[in-house]
């Protein structure tokens, strides 16, 4: 699926987690955020880039591209991972989103081919489980870049995503890991 990249979302700082690398935390099968998601995306054929600058995973031997701007949060990294697909489609996942499965990711690769897919819990977007065609997202998200609009849930609003529906558990597989607590959330 070669028109297509995935970026895994990992510049955060942690400091929730006490400054842990959330894409090192085990999930229930026992592989890091990042090795399970790494095979998920292998397993769908999608190439994978790390998104944000974190020393802890420079050894992983994936590419890793910085956020455009730095600074700015998650709308830094989404920029840099539209600049970075070009052309293609691009799949944007938390590196806190510990178990996301391969079944729910095929639905979003496989929605069709609005501006954005992605899907909503509790009310709001999920803008790191979402595809986007970078072409006509990216001077959008420049855009807000640049004004210091950084709001991903009004970038989602503001280009019109299309919503993907979600069953009970595809919505618990959304669950990001934030802090300790969450952890213990089934």
């Amino acid at each position: 699926m070669n028109e297509i990249v995935g970026g895994l979302f990992v510049g955060g700082r942690g400091s929730r987690m006490g400054g842990q690398p959330k894409g090192l935390l085990r999930t229930p099968g026992g592989a890091t955020i990042i090795a399970r998601s790494r095979a998920i995306l292998e397993s769908l054929e999608v190439p994978l880039v790390l998104v944000g600058a974190h020393e802890a995973y420079a050894g992983l031997g994936i590419e890793t591209i910085a956020d455009e701007p730095a600074g700015i949060g998650p709308l830094g990294g989404l920029v840099a991972l539209l600049c970075h697909a070009g052309a293609r489609r691009a799949l944007a996942l938390a590196g806190d989103m510990a178990l996301v499965s391969p079944g729910l990711l095929r639905r979003l690769l496989d929605s069709g081919d609005a501006a954005i897919v992605a899907p909503r819990r509790e009310g709001r977007w999920e803008p790191l489980c979402a595809v986007y065609d970078a072409e006509r997202v990216l001077p959008i998200a420049r855009r807000r870049a640049a004004s210091n609009r950084h709001s991903l849930q009004s970038l989602l609003d503001e280009v019109g995503a299309t919503e993907l529906p979600l069953s009970a558990a595809e919505t618990r597989e959304t669950h990001d890991w934030d802090t300790p607590e969450d952890l213990r959330l089934p």
